[in-house]
């Protein structure tokens, strides 16, 4: 059983910043791509951004040049850099990675506003 678990979400003022952080109990973590996603209110779940294991990115087009993924295998843990926070990133955000199959977390809600 992989286990994941996100922290460090919360409430932030527009323009504002925070970093997700997201530990797996895995071994795979170091071979494996970690994703986030977020699930507005309303809305579908949603692909935030994606790193490999050789560490290249992607990320959707609401967020590129604000949010920033990164990952420290040797903490086996994935990080999301959130910047210049919009009231429209608000939602619960989640990390997702496949070790045979798919493995959520319980998600963090960030909320953006004033």
């Amino acid at each position: 059983q992989v286990q994941l678990v996100e922290s460090g979400g919360g409430l932030v003022q527009p323009g504002g910043s925070l970093r997700l952080s997201c530990a797996a109990t895995t071994s795979f973590f170091s071979i494996v791509p970690v994703g986030w996603y977020r699930q507005a209110p309303g809305k579908e779940r949603e692909l935030v951004a994606r790193i490999t294991s050789g560490g290249n990115t992607n990320y959707a087009d609401s967020v590129k040049g604000r949010f920033t993924i990164s990952r420290d295998n040797a903490k086996a843990t994935v990080y999301l850099q959130m910047s210049n926070l919009k009231p429209e990133d608000t939602a619960v955000y989640y990390c997702n990675l496949k070790v045979n199959m798919d493995y959520w977390g319980k998600g963090t809600l960030v909320t953006v506003s004033s």
